[in-house]
Formats: C-alpha cells, structure tokens, sequence
C-alpha cells in the first residue's frame, strides 16, 4: 500500500511499515481479520528496535504492556466491542506526558526514577478509544527547547538525514512516524513543540485552542500555554485521534479561505522554504494579510513562557542546577529576571494582538505561513545563516509557532515538500475551536497535491 503521501514526496528511505498504510486503512484490515492487533504492536516494536540505534527516538519501550493491550483489544472485538479507529493502532506517547507503571524522565536527570502511578488523562482517552500504547518518546530537556537534541537520553535524529535535528520538544514523536514506526504520536505544544518537529520530519503536528485537552497529567512548562498535541503522518489520521480524544465529531467543508502572512514580516525565511509552503497551499490562498504585533507577540512569548518555566524549576535550580544541561539552566535563569512589570506588558500586548488577528478571521477561515522558516538545521547548531544573515536557531525555530500560542489558537503544521532532500512545512492557524476544520483542510490540501 502507498502512503498518502507519496504523491507529494515519500518517505525516508527505510521507512517501516506504519509509513505506508493509512490508520483508516489498518482499521479496515484489523475489522477484516487481514492482520491483528498483536500484528501490529509486534511491528511498532521491532520498528522501535530496528530504529532506535538510528534516530534514537525513544526512551521506553513498553513490550509487555503492548502486546497485552493488543490481545486485550482482539479479545473484544472478537466479542462485539468495537472502540473506533484507534481500536487496537499502536500509538507513542511523549516521555513528559503520564503512562501509568512507565518513567516519565522529561529528558532531564532531575526527573530520574520517577515511575507514573497514574495514566494523563490524555492516555485515558488514547486507552478508552482501544489504542495501544508501545513506548515513550524522547523529548528536549524538561520540554524547553525546539531543537530536540538535548536530553538526558541523548539528541533525537532527524530520518531524512540524521546529522540534522528532529525538532523539538516533541522529537522523539515526530521522528518515530516519520520512520514508520508508529501510526500515531501524543506530543505536546508550548510554543511550537508538536508544530516544529513535525516540520522538521515532514509528519501532521496540532496545536489544539488552549484547554480544549486538560494537561492533567503531563509535566508543566509553561502552565498558561502548554497543550497537549496529537501528531501523526498525515492530516487525516491526526484527525482520527484528535476526534477519539475529544468526541469532536462535528462535520465540516474542505473548503476554506486562506490568507497569506509573508514570513519574512515576521523572521527572516529561507526563500525556498516560503515557496514551497505558498505552492503547497494554492487556490486556496485568496490574499495577502499584515498582522505587525507578530513581531511583538514573538517577544511576549520569551517573557511569558520564560516566567511560568523559571516559576516551575525555580526550587531545582537552586538546590541542584548541575542536573540541568547548561543550555537549559541558562535559558530557565534568563526567564527569572523577567520582572513583575515585563509580564503584565506581555499580556496587554497579547489581548491587543488577539483583537486584531481575530478581526483577520472574520474575512479568513484561516491564516497561513510556513511552520519554520528554515530547514532542519544540522545536530547542535545554534547559529545559522538566512539569506546570509546570521540568525539564532532556538529563535528562528519558534518565530512563527509561538505567536500562535500566545494568543492560545489552534494551527496545524502540514507536511509541503522536499527542499534539498529535507522537509518543509504549511502551518495553518484558526479561530479556537476550529480543529476539525483546520484538519479537513489539510487533509484536502494533502490528497490534491500534485
């Protein structure tokens, strides 16, 4: 079977077997007796063995808890129960987000030994939808960082090419279905950490309207921003799991009117990068809009989220901050000098900015620019060059996502074609509450790529 992507560009080379079948399509086969859910965790879990010496994308990999669940799901629908879509799909969870009886690590050695003793509440939706949960996946530092090549675990590695970064901080996630070794992935999205990593790997990441899935559960970074991010290979499985986790099952048009924010208003873009996420989204794009705080918004964000993450680790900082990685204890400190005034400035800004983008999706269903503007970056490149300009990576990565989650919007990174062999990607960005449409426009913009 073809991966719904191959008409635009295929996989990695050596992509398993979950990077050309369809979730839809495995549900068919699981319903047909064709295959068996044991089938399928036995493949996420040699896929997991045969890749992690490669991408090192995952942290934990639960064998005995998936293949138990897997028979659990077969013995009930060979007794009538039927879960949905995701009865019986193996599915990866993000090592910051609760897995009972597995580590959560948060890539960080301060979180060493710690067992969960209960599910997220987002993993219960996964398991009362029938999933089936095989492991966790590697994640920057205390999910501080977009280039995932920080972690007590080790750097996540980039499929097309791994000299380059995965993203971050969701880049075991968006590795692993890059690869194929899962069909489905549970990341999670502060400022880009679902959305930049599947830029960079050419899968499905979406940031849902803030609240709309509790974080119950999950590792806070910044409490006020964080969401939990379903990702998968293609738009219209993500949009499988998002409707499994939140009962959203409201129908809406494929059709859609797009308006087209030039990045370079934004942050500085590989022209190439641009290019490719116009063409990708086409007809629908019906002109060009301004939103001049997004340059504001992108230093509300550093001041925002830097605040709450100091207010979380600020107690480990001070009692034992060589567990830190350097990278991630200077970028904490930096968010403890923000001062009291500096926040509340950030939060004016932002309910100004939200009343201007909000007009703009009276006359737009949507907004759209790339995801990042730039390519993946190699491993540990913290400086880079646009348009022979010297640029900061941790910034360029989040200059076009964090906007997004200050203003708490939905927006979907989605997969635009190939530049010099790497991924590049179209985000799209709602009003709140517009997930289903987001998904079913991407989800058009996929099937009718040439």
């Amino acid at each position: 079977m073809q991966s719904p992507l191959d008409t635009r560009f295929g996989p990695p080379p050596g992509a398993g077997y979950f990077a050309h079948v369809s979730v839809a399509e495995l549900a068919g086969a699981l319903r047909a007796g064709r295959v068996s859910s044991r089938d399928l965790a036995k493949a996420a879990l040699g896929e997991a063995a045969r890749w992690q010496p490669v991408l090192n994308a995952f942290v934990t990999v639960d064998e005995t808890g998936a293949l138990e669940a897997a028979d659990q799901a077969a013995r009930e629908m060979a007794a009538g129960v039927d879960r949905g879509p995701l009865h019986g799909i193996p599915v990866a969870v993000k090592d910051v987000i609760d897995v009972r009886g597995l580590p959560t690590t948060s890539g960080s050695r301060h979180f060493a030994g710690h067992i969960a003793q209960e599910d997220a509440e987002c993993v219960r939706h996964l398991r009362a939808a029938g999933a089936v949960i095989v492991g966790k996946t590697n994640t920057h530092e205390v999910a501080n960082g977009p280039t995932g090549d920080r972690s007590v675990s080790g750097p996540t590695r980039n499929p097309y090419a791994t000299d380059r970064i995965a993203g971050g901080s969701s880049s075991g996630a968006a590795a692993a279905l890059a690869a194929g070794i899962v069909p489905l992935a549970l990341g999670t999205d502060t400022g880009g950490s679902a959305r930049i990593p599947a830029a960079c790997c050419g899968v499905v990441g979406l940031r849902p309207t803030h609240g709309t899935i509790t974080t119950a559960g999950v590792v806070p970074l910044a409490p006020s921003l964080d969401t939990v991010g379903p990702m998968a290979r293609t738009a219209a499985d993500c949009r499988l799991l998002w409707t499994a986790m939140t009962a959203d099952h409201r129908q809406t048009s494929a059709s859609a009117r797009i308006g087209w924010i030039p990045p370079d208003s934004v942050h500085p873009t590989t022209p190439a990068v641009t290019r490719t996420a116009r063409d990708f989204a086409g007809d629908l794009l019906i002109g060009e809009v301004s939103v001049p705080q997004l340059k504001e918004l992108r230093a509300s964000y550093r001041t925002i989220q830097g605040s709450e993450a100091y207010a979380l680790h600020a107690e480990r900082l001070s009692t034992a901050p060589e567990l830190y990685s350097e990278e991630v204890r200077d970028r904490l400190r930096a968010g403890g000098e923000v001062l009291g005034w500096e926040y509340a400035r950030a939060l004016e800004l932002r309910d100004r900015a939200r009343s201007t983008v909000m007009d703009l999706l009276q006359a737009y269903d949507f907004l759209a620019l790339p995801t990042i503007p730039m390519l993946a970056p190699p491993l540990d490149t913290r400086t880079d060059r646009i348009g022979g300009e010297p640029v900061e990576v941790n910034a360029a990565l989040l200059s076009l996502t964090s906007p997004w989650s200050i203003l708490g919007l939905p927006a979907v990174s989605v997969p635009a074609g190939l530049v010099d062999g790497l991924p590049t990607a179209l985000q799209l960005v709602g009003p709140p509450g517009s997930e289903q449409h987001l998904l079913t426009t991407a989800e058009r913009l996929q099937s009718t790529a040439p």
